[in-house]
């Protein structure tokens, strides 16, 4: 499913899932890490970005075959110009936590506005159609809007790319913008909001 939100007005990518699966989280102690019934989103590293921008051939061992995908890149890319992204509330990394390998990456891109936050997020070729970016989205949307400061999540993604808009309804965004559908052309901005959590 390309990604969504401002990482996708940074660099389209395909990436995209189908299925949607119950989620019950455990955040660690630390907030780095948040475990879903079979994912773990675990906080960017200096270390991971610059592993992924290195053009040295190597590869750690706990990467899935596909990643990273040019999203990820990207997103390393930045890090460097927004280094509050590599805190608890900024980019986490996907982990498929039967396999141990990091299979995509999600992020918040603090600081919110207002009090609305953006999501971006992707998930590699190879672990598309999982539902592992509607588990890792409606995750991290939950641990967003119980920060203080924070009462919407929002996300832009492409109409050409229904897999997308399919996570996000998934994982319980609506359709906020009040271009209706059948004319709508571009970006469409999905969002949840504190109150939609609690109906």
């Amino acid at each position: 499913m390309p990604l969504s939100g401002p990482r996708a007005d940074a660099r389209r990518s395909g990436r995209h899932h189908d299925q949607e699966t119950s989620v019950q989280s455990t955040p660690s102690q630390d907030l780095t890490e948040l475990t879903t019934e079979r994912l773990v989103l675990r906080s960017w590293t200096t270390a991971d970005a610059d592993a992924v921008l290195a053009d040295d051939g190597r590869r750690p061992a706990d990467w899935a075959e596909d990643f990273p995908a040019e999203g990820d890149r990207v997103i390393a890319g930045l890090f460097h110009d927004h280094p509050v992204w590599l805190d608890a509330y900024g980019h986490r990394l996907i982990i498929e936590r039967d396999s141990g390998l990091v299979v995509g990456s999600i992020g918040l891109f603090w600081p919110p506005a207002e009090g609305v936050l953006q999501i971006g997020y992707g998930v590699v070729a190879s672990r598309r159609g999982r539902g592992y970016a509607t588990e890792a989205t409606r995750e991290l949307a939950a641990f967003a809007l119980a920060a203080e400061g924070v009462h919407s999540v929002v996300a832009g993604v492409e109409l050409t790319n229904p897999a997308s808009v399919r996570v996000l309804e998934k994982a319980g965004f609506e359709r906020r913008d009040t271009t209706p559908a059948d004319e709508a052309e571009g970006v469409a901005r999905f969002g949840i909001t504190r109150s939609d959590r609690l109906e």
